[in-house]
């Protein structure tokens, strides 16, 4: 039976036969006292050591919730056959206290387990202790990543490990766009072994960590207020702060001292702070009002409202905090484990380990304990809901889920948020039976306010305030300003600064969401002359003496490698430009090329066959073609065809087969020679300008010279392509580029120039009808503003670039500075007219054949049909001639008739040849027209 069966049964025997007899009572009650003594010996005592610094706040809680713990647990669970005995040994806030602890316990108490120690820098011995002697060490506080690298299978982490919430910091960090934080930590294991798991989350986010700062736990106010003083001066404002409540109240205290507690500022802790506030007072609880903090989160369940509420009933409503709460859940999966090993009291195997000398240490005959190995297992396999979640190992640590975001105000905190482990920010959280589930009403975190009581959320950096205007570099030039130009004031030596370049900064920083003063330098030696290349220029950025450059400065990889460039904001690519000639069409036989040699050959043929097909119609019809000789009658037939081509065809044809086909043939004549005086006058008249090089590879190979801009990085891409430097020439401005290219190569002018698209552009806009753009285009990233590698300022100026390119503002720039000067409209390269091939006349030839064999078959019909009559003798034509004399007044009514059509069909010929003639006259007109109007304004005709 239980034990405490017996004892409610002495004391209600005693109390009532305490009133009858003394003696029989006193007899009672020690056969009950043996009794009881019997049924505790049915529980198993089972040592347990606690090494802690008994003397502290933290240290005497974790001692109570333990206690807690195994009282409620074997309450409930009364019919175990283990009881754990807590032997509890101080540590006296030192690691030889703990060392000389946990070697009592082993050597001396023999216990299977070490609950403890609670101090990071203690931890290490012990570990090492532990794996000696096969005693588990579990820890319910010691955080630190850094002690894995120990690994020892005996240390039992039965709490989170500091690097899981690195990418709940690294959220926010990034919910709220900051690109530049301060780490504030302590200046030992603790604060230590956080950082690189910090870097690797950081470098992600692409985050830079600008600073570090390492404050010691024995640092004076007055040290704290110096390092604080130093993170004042630079333009960061958000610091993550990770050490423990002690320092940190300090800390912070310290920093609204001095007004870092104020509106700009962003301050977030990480859990050392956050899962230990109820150990802080009201006073630190103020000094942090504003700051984030990452607060590991215990889902609400029974246990854990329970052990609240007895928690606050037992101290006096304060408040449970989350290491309390894993000392807790430790202690009872302890007592599980213990409660699955039947040998658990073996004892330890000891060896003498004493030296020859005699002269030993404590650490000889430490022994081992022989059920470590057993209850090792049992613990890593061990699983239960405790109040603080899910307790269970993995890799001998427990592994996390949800963070919560707090934000601390002088009454305690408040809930902004969750991290949930592969879902990342929330603002609220949704538990059902099975798992947690985001809200669906936004992903994004509750309002917040932040240091200086605000709710406007901190840009993430400022100028210092003791700080002076950005220096801002701009390149000195002596030609092509119109996209920087500096001119200094021969009295005040004041700087202008104007062009293209400068109107597109000058615009971004107004737009800019916040105020940066800044002050332009110009990148020049004292005698006014530029002071080096734009990678000088830029490589000053890189070392400080300048805060950033602008101009037209190319976005390069190499150049990115010191700075950081802003998103580009002109035109791209690099380009060569080379001289255009007229090519037009010249010789005494340029009124062929209007039609191909096929179209040539075919339109022949077509008006042979047309002749032969009016031979054949007049044959048949006309007695006086008949009556002619052969070569009379080839010579008119063939005349009649090509007269056609100039509508000039005035002798009426016999046959209506023939001037059928001649309607149709003078449709296709008429679209014929239209389309090819179209195209000659275009030959003649329109400029072809074709490009003096036609690919880079001409230029290597001519051995010609090349023309590149002062100071440009294209004189190292020129090297790269095989150019020799020799035959290399500087311009410097778009004047001077124009009169290398007026002379030649042999007499010291250039061939072609290499440059980037946005000067020749501008270049092509003075002289477009002379240059052209040849392959290949080479790719380039354009012009951007440079800063400082990690500045702040460069995503919000990308943004604002952005911005501007979008909307009218950089057009209305680039029609001021670039496109202003404009006097032509910009040149290409004429390609040659088109020249007239068979294929697109096949449709009108062909219609010809087919319309002129159906007319020769409607011939043979008609012929067949006036023989079955009778009206015509077998040479009898058509139209019902007679070839004898065998019908006189037949042969007269049909000459008669014959008269009469004949007399109709010139007349409809004579209006045929009169309108066709007219629409000749128009487009002739019309053409002449066109020339003239050319001849005055200098365009090409549009022949069409």
């Amino acid at each position: 039976p239980p034990s405490c069966y017996y004892e409610i049964l002495a004391m209600s025997f005693l109390h009532h036969v305490v009133s009858r007899s003394l003696p029989l009572c006193l007899f009672f009650f020690l056969i009950f006292l043996v009794l009881l003594g019997n049924s505790q010996k049915e529980a198993l005592q089972v040592k347990v050591g606690v090494v802690l610094d008994t003397n502290s706040t933290f240290a005497d809680l974790s001692l109570r919730a333990i206690n807690m713990s195994l009282s409620e647990f074997y309450n409930t669970h009364n019919g175990f056959k283990t009881r754990i005995v807590l032997n509890v040994r101080d540590s006296k806030r030192t690691v030889v206290g703990a060392a000389a602890s946990a070697l009592y316990l082993i050597k001396k108490r023999e216990v299977v387990a070490i609950i403890g120690p609670g101090n990071l820098m203690q931890a290490p011995f012990l570990i090492n202790l532990g794996n000696q002697s096969q005693v588990p060490i579990i820890s319910f506080s010691a955080t630190s990543p850094s002690l894995d690298s120990l690994r020892s299978p005996y240390f039992i982490k039965a709490t989170l490990d500091d690097s899981s919430q690195v990418h709940a910091v690294s959220a926010i960090i990034e919910s709220f766009r900051w690109r530049e934080v301060v780490t504030i930590y302590v200046d030992n294991e603790f604060g230590e072994g956080i950082l690189p798991y910090v870097v690797d989350a950081f470098q992600e986010i692409n985050v830079r960590i600008r600073y570090r700062s390492a404050i010691s736990l024995h640092s004076s106010d007055d040290q704290i207020k110096k390092e604080l003083y130093k993170l004042m001066t630079m333009p960061t404002r958000v610091f993550i702060v990770h050490m423990l409540p002690d320092l940190g109240s300090r800390l912070f205290s310290m920093a609204k001292e001095i007004g870092m507690m104020n509106k700009g500022y962003a301050w977030i802790v990480t859990n050392g702070i956050a899962d230990l506030m109820s150990l802080m007072g009201e006073s630190s609880l103020e000094d942090m009002h504003g700051v984030l903090g990452v607060k590991t989160y215990f889902s609400r369940s029974k246990e854990l409202a329970y052990l609240e509420a007895r928690w606050r009933k037992t101290f006096g409503g304060k408040e449970l905090n989350n290491f309390e709460c894993w000392a807790y859940d430790a202690a009872t999966a302890l007592a599980m484990s213990i409660e699955e090993i039947s040998d658990v009291n073996k004892s330890y195997n000891k060896t003498n380990n004493v030296s020859r000398n005699e002269f030993g240490t404590d650490l000889d005959g430490l022994g081992v304990a022989l059920s470590g190995p057993k209850l090792l297992q049992a613990l890593s396999t061990v699983s239960f809901e405790g109040v603080a979640g899910t307790f269970q190992l993995k890799n001998g640590k427990l592994e996390p889920t949800t963070f919560k975001i707090i934000n601390i105000e002088e009454s305690g905190e408040r809930t902004v948020g969750f991290w949930i482990s592969k879902v990342g920010l929330v603002n609220s959280l949704r538990a059902n039976q099975t798992s947690i589930k985001m809200s669906r009403s936004s992903r994004r975190l509750r309002p917040i306010v932040w240091p200086g009581d605000t709710t406007l959320v901190p840009k993430g950096w400022e100028i210092p305030t003791n700080a002076k205007k950005l220096r801002i570099a701009v390149p000195k030039k002596d030609g092509f300003t119109n996209f920087v130009e500096v001119t200094k004031d021969a009295n005040t030596k004041a700087l202008t600064v104007t062009g293209f370049c400068i109107d597109v900064f000058d615009a971004v920083m107004r737009q800019m969401p916040y105020f940066v003063p800044y002050e332009y330098v110009s990148f020049e030696t004292p005698d006014g002359k530029a002071d080096g290349s734009y990678d000088e220029m830029v490589y000053k950025v890189f070392l400080g003496e300048f805060d950033g450059a602008v101009g037209d400065t190319t976005v390069l990889a190499n150049r990115s490698n010191y700075v950081d460039f802003a998103l580009p904001y002109s035109e791209t690519g690099i380009v060569f430009v080379v001289p255009v000639k007229d090519e037009r069409e010249k010789g005494k036989w340029v009124f062929l090329r209007p039609l191909t040699k096929e179209l040539w050959f075919l339109s022949a043929a077509a008006f042979l066959y047309i002749g032969f097909m009016i031979w054949i119609f007049e044959h048949q019809a006309d007695k006086k073609f008949r009556e002619l000789e052969i070569k009379d009658r080839i010579s008119n037939v063939f005349y009649f065809s090509f007269s056609t081509l100039f509508f000039a065809h005035r002798k009426p044809s016999e046959s209506v087969f023939t001037r059928a086909l001649v309607v149709v043939w003078c449709f296709v004549v008429l679209i014929l020679t239209q389309s090819y005086t179209a195209t000659l006058t275009s030959m003649l008249t329109v400029q072809e300008l074709r490009p003096t090089v036609k690919h880079m590879d001409d230029l290597l190979k001519s051995r010609g010279n090349i023309g590149y801009q002062k100071g440009s990085f294209t004189l190292e891409k020129l090297k790269q392509l095989g150019f020799e430097e020799s035959r290399l020439k500087i311009y410097n401005s778009p004047q001077e580029m124009r009169e290398f290219f007026l002379n030649k190569s042999s007499d010291g002018g250039i061939d072609a120039a290499f440059d980037e698209v946005a000067y020749v552009k501008l270049f092509m806009t003075k002289y477009c009808s002379e240059y052209s753009i040849i392959e290949p285009k080479f790719k380039a990233d354009g012009f951007g503003f440079a800063f400082p590698l990690g500045s702040p300022l460069v995503p919000d100026i990308s943004r604002q670039i952005l911005n501007i390119t979008e909307g009218k503002t950089l057009t209305a720039f680039e029609n001021k500075w670039l496109v202003g000067e404009k006097h032509c409209v910009e040149s290409t390269t004429s390609d040659s007219p088109i020249r007239l091939d068979h294929d697109s006349f096949q449709a009108l030839f062909l219609i010809v054949i087919v319309v002129s064999l159906l007319l020769f078959l409607l011939m043979l019909i008609s012929r067949w049909y006036r023989e079955r009559q009778g009206d015509g003798p077998p040479n009898g034509g058509p139209d019902g001639q007679a070839n004898t004399g065998d019908a006189q007044s037949r042969g007269e009514e049909v000459n008669d008739e014959a008269d009469n059509s004949e007399h109709h069909i010139v007349e409809v010929d004579e209006a045929i040849v009169k309108v066709i003639q007219l629409v000749q006259a128009r487009k002739q007109q019309s053409q002449a027209s066109l020339l003239r109007r050319r001849s005055n304004k200098h365009i090409p005709i549009d022949v069409e």
